[in-house]
């Protein structure tokens, strides 16, 4: 059977959990880990690079349509460099669309910040106390600096729940 992400909360113990106060729009989704030997950020690479075509061509079409108001293009989520392992990445560089902010093995939190809004996601990583599962749970945490970027929010917020679901149901699932 298949994993199913569940709604959530930031985890308590997550370096995230400091950056919601004042945040325009959050969530969080959790699902049991499929390769529960990867690292958070190897979680998120793993996943990142079998992004659903779908995803990178609405990602294609948000850089089009972003373009025209002088909002930068992120590229696309599965841009990752397929050669390079979790190890490999250190703070500052550019991991796909986000640029890595902080990891640990337990969690990483990527993001992407400019003079409309400031985006910062984390993967987390802990042990069920129930079953001993590893699971991942992954939060998106924005807060806005203007008109513009709430604007942006109007379309961004329903898209971000369709992906950010897809992308976790793959954590979920070895194949």
């Amino acid at each position: 059977m298949m994993a199913l992400p569940i709604k959530s909360t930031a985890p308590s113990a997550s370096k995230i959990a400091a950056r919601l106060p004042g945040a325009y729009f959050h969530d969080a989704w959790a699902i049991p880990a499929a390769l529960p030997e990867l690292d958070a950020l190897g979680q998120f690479l793993r996943v990142a690079r079998s992004t659903p075509k779908w995803i990178d061509r609405m990602m294609v079409l948000r850089n089009q349509v972003v373009g025209l108001f002088g909002l930068k293009n992120l590229g696309r989520i599965a841009g990752v460099d397929p050669s390079k392992q979790s190890s490999d990445y250190v703070p500052g560089e550019r991991v796909g669309i986000f640029t890595l902010i902080e990891k640990t093995e337990r969690e990483v939190l990527l993001g992407d910040d400019d003079n409309h809004l400031s985006v910062i996601v984390s993967v987390h990583k802990d042990v069920d106390s129930c079953d001993g599962q590893t699971v991942i749970t992954v939060t998106t945490v924005v807060h806005v600096k203007n008109w513009i970027g709430r604007l942006y929010m109007v379309p961004v917020a329903p898209a971000h729940r369709a992906i950010a679901r897809t992308m976790v149901k793959a954590v979920g699932n070895a194949a």
